[in-house]
């Protein structure tokens, strides 16, 4: 079940992407990202009500309570991703999706990577080739890169892309910390709690963000256009979160495969970039892709 639940939230996480770039595209970052943050709060805020009133005791949409012990943890959570999603728009504002796509496909190397650190894993064979094939397919996008005049070892937006891959490997391994059984060294936490309030507390610190720094210099930022793309940017979201967040939370799920399934989510944009945006060398960068893919497959026969 786990399995059919990532590959359904791949779909959704692909559109998620699209419909980023769409939004963002000649338009003003911080108020798209607000935007997002309280349109998905806005969307949950009925499961923390009707949790509150006694309605969805014993359903999949249950939102647990917690004190401060709890709460500082989705805090952290709220931090961790509101960072990773801020260099990530800024680089999909400026970058062609079809490069966007491919380089946060890697973030299941880094997930492998992270554990092996953090937790102290050491990787087998399979998954040494599948790191290898994902650091050849980041050679090649830089390749690719260059025909479009994107230098990736001195492009700011490639750092910020990178930067961004980095700390949502970083919540994946956190995420599963999170939900993770007390007994299994987890702080055990309700899926729905995490995913409303972190959602929620995001949205807090965007508005403080949209009003100390974009508002008073709103001026000389780029002209934010409102389009109908922004909310289906948190539609797609808060929809693919929960199955991803469901999937979680059943016991033989497998952290390093859900990762990886959920960056297949990279072949929706990338149809998207290919057909809707029209960007250039598309035939490049598919095969650059295809290498990412092999590695993907290595990193599966290595996690069985």
């Amino acid at each position: 079940m786990w399995l059919g639940l990532s590959f359904m939230a791949a779909v959704l996480y692909g559109f998620y992407d699209s419909f980023k770039k769409m939004s963002l595209r000649d338009n003003s970052v911080l108020p798209v990202l607000f935007l997002n943050t309280f349109l998905c709060s806005l969307m949950l805020a009925p499961c923390l009500i009707l949790f509150g009133l006694g309605r969805l005791d014993g359903s999949l949409f249950h939102a647990a309570s917690g004190g401060w012990e709890v709460h500082r943890l989705i805090i952290l959570k709220s931090l961790l991703v509101l960072s990773s999603w801020a260099s990530g728009y800024y680089a999909i504002r400026n970058l062609p999706l079809s490069i966007v796509g491919p380089v946060n496909a890697t973030r299941p190397v880094m997930v492998l990577l992270g554990a092996m650190l953090i937790f102290g894993e050491r990787l087998n064979l399979y998954q040494w080739t599948g790191v290898m094939f994902a650091v050849l397919s980041f050679y090649l996008l830089g390749r690719s890169g260059k025909k479009e005049g994107i230098d990736f070892k001195h492009n700011r937006w490639i750092f910020l892309l990178v930067l961004s891959a980095v700390l949502g490997a970083l919540s994946g391994l956190y995420d599963r910390y999170l939900m993770a059984p007390v007994e299994s060294g987890g702080a055990g936490l309700d899926r729905m709690m995490v995913l409303c309030w972190f959602n929620i507390y995001q949205c807090v610190i965007m508005l403080a963000v949209l009003l100390l720094v974009w508002l008073p210099r709103r001026e000389k930022e780029t002209v934010f256009e409102w389009r109908w793309s922004i909310p289906m940017i948190s539609v797609f979201l808060i929809v693919a979160d929960f199955l991803y967040m469901y999937a979680l939370t059943i016991p033989e799920s497998m952290i390093g495969i859900m990762s990886m399934i959920k960056r297949s989510s990279v072949v929706v944009s990338f149809v998207f970039a290919a057909i809707v945006f029209r960007e250039k060398n598309i035939r490049s960068k598919a095969f650059d892709l295809v290498m990412v893919f092999i590695g993907m497959i290595f990193l599966y026969l290595g996690s069985r």
